[in-house]
């Protein structure tokens, strides 16, 4: 920059003076002292907020402190409801004023169910023994499962046994070694399906007290306090809402829904094979005997 020789006061003579550009005559002589005597100089512009530290010289703290890593707080993860599953709104009353009393009488089937099923989450009259992080139950057992337990698989499994001694292994009858390859699987596949029929969630629906599902053509169910889809019916004994609810099987112990629907077919058709097989397996023999 050019430099010219003034004196003026508070300056010292023949001290030179910093002559600006043209683009900054805008700076008043008592900025043009401070820049000479390397004072700092108040920014009056608002959009040059944060000081400058080449100008004053000064090292503060916040510029002396490390770059912290990012700090942002990690998302949480939510924790998932459980359903809420329409359930018979009496017992949910009775459940949460105390009057359904422990009963340890083992005669009943109270308490059968308090001590066989004592680790399970009831819901109405059927028993969650395994589910999903969102409550839909996994295995459930219906509210006949001490019928289904205790008169139709050890039927099943009596009547087998004695075909299989009397007639199967024999050996005055003479049958081929196949008939028990043939016989054990038809055995086994009757008791996989009344398995998955008892155990299998027979459809339960969740609760839904929105006006607009009755717009859309559901149907208001005052036994458990919800609205329920066309084909979905309360169970009495099962105290639960059952999508496409057909009847209560005794035999499997359970309802009878949109869940288990096929495997109560399957068992339907395995048990009928498994009787004609013993059937003519007897038969087999008694006229074995006879001639």
């Amino acid at each position: 920059f050019p430099i010219s020789m003034e004196e003026g006061p508070g300056l010292e003579e023949g001290r030179p003076l910093i002559e600006l550009p043209s683009q900054d005559l805008d700076v008043n002589r008592k900025e043009q002292k401070k820049m000479i005597r390397g004072e700092p100089i108040e920014n009056n512009d608002p959009r040059e907020t944060a000081p400058s530290q080449h100008t004053t010289g000064e090292v503060t703290e916040e510029n002396t402190r490390p770059a912290r890593a990012n700090s942002s707080p990690r998302p949480r993860t939510r924790r998932k409801c459980k359903k809420q599953f329409a359930v018979s709104t009496q017992w949910e009353r009775d459940l949460e004023s105390g009057r359904l009393q422990k009963n340890t009488n083992l005669c009943s089937t109270e308490g059968m169910n308090y001590f066989c099923c004592c680790c399970a989450r009831r819901l109405g009259n059927m028993f969650v023994l395994w589910e999903r992080k969102d409550g839909t139950p996994i295995i459930i057992a219906g509210p006949c499962w001490q019928f289904c337990t205790f008169v139709t698989v050890p039927l099943i499994l009596l009547v087998c046994a004695v075909v299989a001694y009397f007639v199967i292994a024999n050996p005055d009858n003479n049958l081929p070694f196949w008939v028990a390859f043939i016989y054990i699987p038809v055995l086994l596949g009757t008791l996989t399906m009344l398995a998955c029929v008892s155990c299998r969630n027979p459809g339960l629906l969740e609760r839904v007290t929105d006006e607009e599902a009755g717009s859309s053509g559901w149907f208001w169910n005052e036994q458990v306090g919800s609205f329920r889809p066309p084909g979905a019916l309360y169970c009495r004994e099962c105290r639960v809402m059952i999508e496409d609810y057909d009847h209560l099987c005794p035999w499997t112990g359970t309802g009878i829904g949109r869940g288990n629907m096929p495997y109560f077919k399957g068992f339907v058709l395995m048990v009928n094979v498994l009787c004609y097989v013993n059937i003519g397996l007897v038969a087999y023999a008694l006229l074995r005997g006879i001639l």
